[in-house]
């Protein structure tokens, strides 16, 4: 049997967290592309729904700074972040990271210093694996208290699913907004 070939690339390194005050919603990728992490923008490619989702939801203009998305995003309560600290991958595809590499982010931290957080929705099927991997796993996360929802990922890569079915799905996230 052959050994896989170990990757000599460096690992990528995620983005720290989008927070504001009192989030109830925690939205979860896997680990920025690279386009997003050149950017340091989260959801930087063009063809990824992220942002059109969150302008139809949250009534943002389509023109709005990226600075101004992530100000719309706390105040609507909203907190991005990563499972994934660092990994090695090639390319943005999330089928590509390679597991034995994969480093998650704090957040655990992230949840108990943000006690208002009310639901952790999961940006497709990778990060909620990722997630179930390397954080539920260790018996931190009281599920009783945070909601888990798992939607389709914004990723043009997940062709399968209209833009607008996909903002169908994630309306979901306005339950947990509210006061």
């Amino acid at each position: 049997m052959e050994r896989p070939i170990e990757s000599t690339k460096q690992p990528d390194i995620g983005m720290p967290p989008v927070v504001g005050d009192r989030p109830r919603v925690l939205i979860l990728g896997s680990m920025p592309g690279e386009r997003s992490l050149r950017a340091q923008q989260y959801y930087a490619h063009p063809t990824n729904a992220f942002w059109p989702i969150m302008e139809d939801l949250l009534e943002m203009p389509s023109d709005a700074s990226y600075p101004a998305r992530l100000r719309a995003m706390k105040a609507n309560r909203i907190a991005l972040w990563d499972v994934v600290y660092s990994c090695r991958r090639r390319g943005s595809l999330d089928s590509n990271i390679e597991k034995s590499t994969v480093v998650p982010n704090d957040l655990d931290g992230l949840l108990s210093t943000h006690p208002t957080l009310k639901a952790i929705v999961f940006n497709g099927k990778k990060a909620q694996e990722l997630f179930l991997r390397h954080i539920a796993k260790q018996g931190h996360l009281d599920a009783t208290e945070t909601a888990l929802v798992a939607l389709p990922s914004t990723s043009a890569a997940h062709a399968s699913l209209s833009r607008e079915t996909k903002c169908d799905q994630w309306r979901v996230i306005l339950d947990f907004l509210g006061s």
